[in-house]
């Protein structure tokens, strides 16, 4: 049984996470800047959304903006996913995902094993997918596609 895949489908899923990429860092950025401007921290680094090494203290303001604007972009993120991909959401979600961990890996020159890292970027995923997939259901809910179980 060989696998069939067009070539047509995988340009389209390539150039869809490609798209989501792109949306990913630019909203990244664009509230890692509103909130480096809230918390009035002078310098905007832009390894900001690699940073997994700054100690957790809720005092600590740039902490804040980090795991603020983590948060923010995730869900934010989610809800543009809908509008690109559709009914996929979780999909490129979890994607985009391991490719951010990849990148902040290579540009931190180490894996994340801070615990506090992982937590804010679980729930931050969880967030995009619950609320790109609630939002895709709402919108595409007439042509959303339903597995067949009719096999099991």
């Amino acid at each position: 049984m060989a696998l069939k895949v067009k070539t047509a489908e995988t340009k389209v899923v390539l150039v869809n996470l490609l798209i989501c990429i792109v949306v990913f860092y630019t909203v990244y950025y664009v509230v890692l800047s509103v909130c480096f401007a809230v918390f009035r921290i002078k310098m905007l680094d832009g390894l900001a959304p690699f940073d997994f090494k700054t100690n957790p203290s809720w005092i600590n303001p740039y902490y804040l903006v980090l795991v603020i604007s983590l948060e923010i972009t995730f869900f934010v993120c989610g809800l543009l996913f809908a509008l690109v991909v559709e009914e996929w959401v979780w999909d490129y979600a979890v994607t985009v995902t391991i490719i951010h961990i990849i990148v902040t890996s290579v540009v931190m020159s180490e894996f994340p094993l801070m615990l506090h890292w992982w937590l804010a970027l679980g729930s931050g995923v969880i967030s995009m997918i619950c609320g790109g997939q609630i939002l895709a259901y709402c919108l595409f809910k007439d042509n959303f596609i339903y597995p067949i179980l009719d096999d099991f």
